[in-house]
């Protein structure tokens, strides 16, 4: 089924009934390239009226009208008085309508498509087209679908505030939309007549004479509306033009269509193809990947000659084009340090304070001296500390780059370092050596073992840091998919989640943070991202050789002995890539830290599980 987003044009709103009419759809060109003809409009009273276009959370009803201008409606979202989901989603719907949160509508609809007719602009016009349904949206594809006539909305306003009353076009708008849906019943009724070759039925007569009189009554009345609205204009006094105001536009960037990171692998490949000579690798990226990726050959140019920001010729440009932060970019995701917020970031060998201790305070009486008292600090310094790797591909797969490729070699860099820090970051086994690697953070840090009761665990971290007054704000856990899946599963006794806002991927509940990642396997982190230092240069550095030779070892002997096997690159026609980051981490506090060993907790069985008085658990069948 497709959507058609449009304006939602709310006319008036009766908030006793819980009703309301607008526009659904008008016959002009949306964004998906579609234009609905209204004379091939098809639907029955009254359609659904639903929350996002999801079919399971329907929020009320729909009467439809086919006018020239558009498809009017008329909603109604029923009061539930009885407690649960139900009333919680119409309430939701009818408090974001009534606060103006909700701008838009969409139809769904489905079209034949042998009646579809393929204008010269690309665009297509749709002839026969069934209305299925109405939805609620917030962010309709309409640029302009937002709500238009504010005032015109019956609104409960705060006590004493004045009355928002229409203004003349408004309420010449509002007549002639209803005048439009009245007499479109009118024709609706003569035209099923004609068809059927009869007289009208006594009732449908009757009907039709009175909507004629309400016609009649609409035009008589635009009148007196029209001639009031020439009085205003006359007695119209010009509005004194504002100061003017230095317009500031946006700036604005074309980038293109490919993976995040293909310009910084382009780059790469390109030098590995040239065998490290820069120009040859300029010429090679422009001949074939200039019409997608240009960039590529101007991050190349810019270590071929020195140039000035200010020489608009070429050197201008390239202050801009720095492709190995969009790799960075593509990277940080995929790692825990990408995903936990608020880590203290520092600067490579320089002195941090932090304080271990503090002052020392106490009741004093009446005339009493009052006791002097001191802090105790300590500083930590991150020195620089790199991790490192080396690829190696044939120059046969190099110089048959495509997408694919060029797709399997970002996979793999990505996975490789993200896999690599993950672990280097959170486990406990992984202890500093001097100036090669940092200790993880769960190094030397406190532990406890985990129960199958994850609340009661959850909790039993909180007041590690509560009670070593550490602020829990914004404390961030760690854990593997398969245990954060688990919470998922975990319901109240009205089936609501236990845990709403965490999946496996993650999130967030009660202001604590949450972070998958495999590396985590069995045990649970705590810490305050606040009292854990990280330095990183933000890029990472990329040589190319063909004529080293190689321990082809992923733990390769260091120092090399007699022993050692070397593969010569150049006699294997194969090509080395070697990436480099800068990275270290640090505890600002031994108690910043702590985690759980051994969790597998289970998902609930047969019941529902609660929260009990004493601070356990009980079941409910």
């Amino acid at each position: 089924m497709d959507r058609a987003y449009s304006l939602l044009e709310i006319k008036s709103v009766e908030p006793a009934r819980r009703s309301f009419s607008g526009i659904a759809s008008t016959p002009e060109l949306d964004r998906q390239g579609e234009i609905i003809d209204l004379a091939g409009v098809t639907f029955r009273n009254p359609v659904p009226l639903l929350w996002h276009h999801d079919q399971r959370q329907p929020v009320g009803r729909a009467i439809l009208t086919v006018t020239p201008a558009g498809i009017l409606f008329d909603a109604t979202i029923p009061t539930i008085d009885e407690p649960g989901p139900l009333k919680s989603r119409v309430d939701e719907a009818w408090q974001c309508i009534k606060a103006g949160l909700i701008t838009g509508v969409s139809i769904g609809h489905h079209f034949l498509t042998n009646r579809v007719e393929h204008l010269t602009s690309g665009a297509r016009k749709l002839l026969k087209t069934e209305i299925c349904e109405v939805s609620l949206v917030t962010i309709p594809a309409n640029a302009n679908a937002t709500i238009l006539s504010v005032k015109s909305l019956a609104f409960p306003r705060s006590k004493g505030a004045p009355a928002m009353k229409p203004t003349t076009a408004e309420h010449i708008q509002n007549l002639e939309n209803k005048r439009a849906a009245l007499a479109a019943t009118m024709t609706e009724i003569m035209e099923t007549a004609a068809g059927e070759n009869t007289t009208l039925e006594p009732d449908k007569a009757e009907e039709h004479d009175g909507l004629a009189v309400q016609v009649k009554s609409i035009d008589a009345d635009l009148g007196r509306w029209r001639e009031h609205e020439k009085l205003q204009i006359t007695a119209a006094v010009p509005v004194p033009p504002a100061p003017a105001q230095k317009v500031t536009y946006p700036s604005v960037s074309v980038k293109a269509n490919v993976p995040l990171g293909t310009a910084f692998i382009r780059a790469a490949c390109a030098k590995l193809v040239c065998k490290g000579d820069l120009r040859d690798a300029v010429e090679y990226a422009e001949r074939r990947w200039n019409d997608s990726t240009p960039e590529v050959a101007l991050y190349l140019k810019a270590a071929v000659a020195p140039g000035t920001v200010t020489d608009a010729t070429w050197a201008s440009p390239l202050v801009n084009q720095n492709i190995s932060n969009e790799f960075i970019e593509l990277l940080r995701p995929a790692t825990i340090l990408g995903k936990i917020p608020g880590l203290r970031n520092v600067p490579f060998n320089t002195k941090v304070p932090t304080q271990t201790a503090g002052g020392t305070y106490g009741w004093v009486g009446e005339a009493k001296p009052k006791p002097v008292t001191k802090l105790a600090f300590s500083s930590t310094s991150l020195d620089i500390s790199k991790a490192a790797g080396i690829i190696v591909l044939t120059k046969e797969l190099v110089m048959l780059s495509n997408p694919s490729a060029e797709a399997l070699v970002r996979a793999d860099m990505v996975a490789g370092i993200a896999q690599f820090l993950d672990s280097q970051f959170i486990d406990p086994a992984v202890a500093a050596v001097a100036g090669v690697n940092p200790a993880s953070i769960t190094n030397g840090a406190p532990t406890a073992a985990a129960t199958t009761n994850p609340v009661a665990d959850i909790m039993g971290l909180i007041n590690h840091f509560a009670t070593n007054n550490i602020s829990v704000a914004g404390v961030t856990f760690i854990m593997s998919a398969a245990n954060a899946l688990s919470l998922t599963f975990r319901t109240n006794l009205d089936g609501s989640p236990e845990f709403p806002g965490v999946s496996v991927n993650g999130g967030s509940y009660k202001g604590l943070t949450f972070v998958t990642s495999q590396a985590a396997g069995t045990n649970v982190i705590a810490l305050q991202p606040s009292l854990v230092l990280y330095a990183d240069d933000g890029g990472v550095t990329i040589d190319v050789s063909e004529q080293a030779s190689l321990q082809m070892d992923s733990a390769p002997a260091s120092p090399a002995d007699a022993t050692t096997v070397y593969v010569s690159l150049w006699q294997t026609n194969t090509i080395g890539l070697r990436a480099e980051r800068f990275i270290n981490w640090a505890k600002a506090s031994t108690n910043a830290v702590k985690y759980l060993t051994a969790t597998a907790w289970p998902a609930p069985t047969g019941g529902v599980e609660m929260l009990s008085g004493t601070g356990g658990r009980s079941k409910a069948s």
